[in-house]
């Protein structure tokens, strides 16, 4: 891509949001565009890395045998009556809705009452168990506290994933299994997860779970088990048979040998057992040819959580300030950022024509400046590594900058296209 087609604007920083630095800079320099309190625009980098997140999640729940489906974003007032929850979220001040002529709409929260209709007549029988079914799509709350930028959007890309099952025992089973994904997907993506105790709220069920990030950021404050890793979010202690919830579900006996930390809540899970399939008479045939509510469990993961996450948690600091990111390998869009003096601007698009012949994404800074405004533009962006074409520089050679640590080393072109190009198959850093 070429710098010029961004309409991107030198800018200098200032005055950072001390809590949340990086996305801070993404606002100030127009990558992500805020309209109000809670809603957002994405310039293409940022809106890259949320799609490269979502193929990662797509990738790993398919390999374990889940389906994607879509549901709708706009869903009738009629549903959310039928499950109970209508009257206690618009209490609550969480839903969104749309009054018109043809009646009630709500802008999806959340989407297990579609999920639940969406089977029904669909799997009718034990033998079409376990089922699961997945999608990823916009969200709608009505956040009050919008503090935390993506973190806390009023509308939000989200992950959620409904399993079926025919008794307690498979629930969970499917709920294990859910989990493993969780942490292999995390993994992947470059976020380090814990789960952590919690209460079902008003989602109901038994076991609950929530999926976070040890972070500086954090806004939850939990109690971990960092052998086990395991945490447990403080709030689950008001209840009154905590005790006894803790070491049935989570094997937890010894609150007082944990310690307190600052965590970021990217999901949460969720084994419902009947709640909804019972509220919406949804059902099915057993083996003794008996009509049964379903066993029911709910997985969500904020996508745009996590896209906020990787930001705050890939920062680069030069003499005590923050002055950008540098992107992890998994999820950048782009792996390269080319800079040369005026002198090497052929050389340049030479090196970038090479890149395009590949297949490998890099940016090309087309835009009249010094060298260091391009380096400072190359961390503003969050591009790994920074191929710089100056003076000191021979013929056909380039030196390379990693820029989360500022490691470089002086390469031959060619060497830097097929190193790219093997850094973007094997998802692995440069040893520079």
């Amino acid at each position: 891509m070429r710098l010029s087609r961004m309409g991107m604007k030198n800018v200098k920083l200032k005055n950072l949001d001390e809590m949340y630095p990086a996305q801070d800079i993404l606002i100030q320099t127009g990558q992500i565009k805020q309209y109000g309190s809670g809603v957002y625009a994405y310039d293409n980098i940022p809106l890259k890395v949320q799609d490269n997140i979502e193929e990662i999640i797509k990738k790993n729940f398919d390999k374990a045998d889940f389906i994607e489906v879509q549901m709708p974003i706009i869903q009738q007032a009629e549903i959310w009556k039928r499950s109970g929850r209508y009257d206690k979220y618009l209490e609550e001040g969480v839903t969104m809705i749309s009054e018109t002529d043809k009646g009630i709409y709500c802008l999806a929260p959340t989407a297990e009452e579609a999920i639940t209709i969406f089977i029904e007549n669909r799997i009718t029988s034990h033998k079409q168990m376990p089922a699961a079914f997945y999608q990823i799509g916009p969200k709608f709350r009505n956040e009050i506290r919008n503090r935390g930028y993506l973190l806390r959007g009023k509308e939000f890309l989200m992950f959620d994933l409904y399993s079926f099952d025919k008794d307690e025992k498979s629930m969970i089973e499917t709920y294990n299994k859910v989990r493993d994904v969780y942490f292999k997907t995390f993994n992947e993506i470059g976020l380090d997860i814990i789960t952590v105790a919690a209460d079902n709220g008003s989602m109901g069920g038994s076991n609950s779970e929530e999926v976070m990030a040890l972070s500086r950021i954090g806004e939850d404050t939990i109690l971990y088990d960092k052998e086990k890793n395991q945490g447990l979010n403080v709030e689950i202690l008001e209840r009154e048979d905590a005790k006894e919830y803790l070491k049935e579900n989570y094997d937890i006996d010894n609150v007082e040998s944990l310690k307190e930390e600052k965590a970021c809540e990217l999901g949460h899970i969720f084994a419902l057992g009947t709640k909804y399939s019972e509220s919406m008479d949804i059902r099915f045939v057993d083996d003794q040819n008996n009509s049964q509510p379903f066993y029911m469990g709910c997985y969500g993961i904020g996508v745009s959580r996590v896209l906020g996450l990787i930001y705050e948690n890939n920062v680069i600091e030069e003499n005590g300030k923050i002055v950008g990111f540098s992107l992890p390998i998994s999820v950048t869009p782009y792996y390269l950022y080319i800079i040369s003096n005026e002198n090497k601007t052929s050389v340049a698009e030479d090196m970038y024509q090479k890149f395009q012949d590949e297949d490998v994404e890099v940016i090309i800074d087309d835009v009249k400046g010094s060298i260091g405004e391009k380096i400072r533009n190359a961390k503003i962006l969050g591009i790994p590594y920074i191929a710089i074409l100056g003076n000191n520089t021979e013929q056909d050679f380039v030196e390379i900058e990693r820029t989360r640590d500022g490691s470089k080393k002086v390469m031959k072109i060619d060497e830097v296209v097929a190193a790219m190009k093997k850094m973007k198959k094997d998802k692995k850093d440069l040893e520079l």
